[in-house]
């Protein structure tokens, strides 16, 4: 293919699949937890982070991060010793971030902020090889984690108070669960930006959540879908050239809702037939049965009921017994002469 034959294309495709996979392994707790703004209010810290390595001359990488991990363990602290709410923590880090991150770039030498908006909106071609072992060591630290403590963390983020009471550590698994998120906000402000990347998280996510049956289902959907919005997108932004991290995040909200209106006609479709079946019992209360007095037809993988020219399969639900029509059917005459229709 064209676009492997640049060497910041092998980057960038490297460093998309490695946020297409862990972004979602971490958003998911956060859906569950509903606490989907929290990439959000990290990603502005870490923009602090970025404008005091902008600032001091050091990797903005390395400053952002510590930032990020900072901000994740106060705000735990705050909502879990202080008085003040989930939300209004969140809203202090939201406007803290970019307040902090704008005075330093101010002080900044004039021409030091000039790359500000590959870390607001993401500028994966400029991942250089260093990036990438970093992203690398970041990427195998949030998964080893998640694997690790995956079950106690889902315990916490389904309720709270329960796990408390089951003698979980709470407040060190909500710690943990927020540094995740921080690693992971630092790991994608090259690839989607500080202010994309919350949806890079949570829309996989959602998309997860509305298809899978369980949990560990969720998790494993939700990073198969980041991993193919995060390269699409990549690989996409290449050929179109648009910004990547807009192209991922516009791709990721496509699939969330086509996948929500093909839930909601399958919901809406299972509904109508379940009026259908409820008005054919309403109308039809006998049951069949052997001996019932209609001639049984072996059909498939269970019997219909001759009643009327018409073919009655019984189902039992958690409702009762349904009856579907099968249709209008001649009748073979019953075997030995057996009980015809009534």
């Amino acid at each position: 293919m064209e676009i492997l034959q640049y060497d910041f294309m092998q980057r960038a495709l490297l460093a998309s699949l490695m946020v297409g996979l862990v972004a979602p392994a971490v958003g998911v707790f956060l859906v569950q937890r509903r606490l989907s703004l929290l990439g959000d209010g990290l990603g502005h810290v870490a923009l602090t982070g970025v404008a005091i390595g902008v600032l001091t001359s050091t990797a903005p990488v390395g400053t952002a991060l510590v930032a990020a991990v900072l901000g994740a363990v106060l705000i735990e602290l705050v909502r879990a010793r202080g008085r003040t709410s989930g939300d209004v923590a969140l809203a202090v880090l939201f406007y803290g971030g970019i307040a902090g991150g704008v005075v330093l770039l101010s002080l900044a030498p004039r021409g030091q902020a000039t790359n500000l908006d590959a870390y607001l909106f993401g500028a994966i071609t400029t991942t250089s090889a260093g990036d990438v072992v970093v992203f690398a060591a970041i990427t195998v630290a949030v998964l080893g984690v998640v694997w690790l403590l995956g079950q106690r963390l889902y315990a916490v983020s389904d309720d709270e108070e329960y796990a408390r009471a089951a003698g979980l550590p709470v407040l060190a698994l909500n710690t943990v669960l927020a540094t995740l998120v921080a690693a992971t906000v630092v790991l994608s402000m090259r690839v989607v930006g500080l202010l994309l990347i919350s949806a890079l998280m949570i829309v996989p996510s959602a998309v997860a959540q509305l298809l899978a049956g369980s949990f560990r289902r969720a998790v494993q959907l939700a990073c198969a879908i980041g991993l193919l919005v995060s390269v699409g997108g990549t690989t996409a932004s290449y050929y179109v050239g648009t910004p990547s991290g807009g192209t991922i995040v516009v791709l990721a909200i496509g699939l969330f809702l086509a996948v929500t209106a093909a839930v909601a006609l399958r919901d809406a479709t299972a509904r109508r037939r379940h009026r259908r079946r409820a008005a054919v019992h309403a109308a039809h209360p006998h049951e069949h049965g052997e001996g019932c007095g209609h001639a049984p037809i072996p059909h498939g993988d269970h019997v219909d009921y001759d009643h009327d020219g018409h073919r009655h399969a019984a189902h039992r639900t958690n409702d009762g017994v349904h009856y579907d029509e099968h249709g209008e059917h001649p009748v073979p005459a019953p075997p030995g002469g057996g009980a015809g229709r009534s």
